[in-house]
């Protein structure tokens, strides 16, 4: 069992050590961190699955820049600890996060990962709203989902940072 709750000002260190076990020390290095610099996530779509007392799930969204969309976001990273694996916790985490997103006004969301996994909830490959990614990242791992219908109905272009 799992709960969701809310990313809490005493998670970090354990938000941070999360992320470098599954993505490795050199995160920083993806094409999204590149979007991310600098900014600050919104603190209220950046949630946690605890298990007890222990961080087992972690996500985040962050703002972003989509052509079409008036309120947009980028989700990543997502992240379950791998100890905690096979209990849907990334499903869980990702479904909270995207009905928290909509509910506060937000109405597109872009990500960058495996396609059958990001299909369940809705996202289609970027390519498919005529969508760019600002730096090198191969076609099949980029996404979008419309949170608002018409959202992303904007004619594509790049995604970028907000300014």
């Amino acid at each position: 069992m799992f709960e969701i709750s809310r990313e809490g000002p005493l998670d970090g260190g354990s938000i941070e050590s999360l992320l470098d076990t599954a993505f490795g020390a050199e995160r920083h290095a993806r094409p999204s961190y590149s979007l991310r610099d600098g900014l600050k996530a919104l603190g209220e779509l950046c949630f946690v699955a605890r298990r007890g007392a222990t961080v087992a799930g972690t996500i985040r969204f962050w703002p972003l820049a989509i052509p079409g969309a008036q309120s947009a976001l980028l989700l990543g990273p997502i992240a379950v600890d791998p100890a905690h694996g096979n209990l849907g916790i990334g499903s869980a985490l990702i479904e909270h996060g995207l009905s928290a997103a909509r509910a506060r006004g937000h109405d597109a969301v872009a990500a960058i990962g495996e396609a059958r996994y990001l299909a369940r909830f809705g996202f289609r490959p970027a390519h498919e709203f005529a969508l760019e990614f600002p730096a090198p990242v191969a076609p099949d791992r980029f996404h979008a989902l419309a949170l608002l219908a018409g959202a992303l109905n904007g004619g594509g272009g790049m995604v970028g940072r907000v300014s």
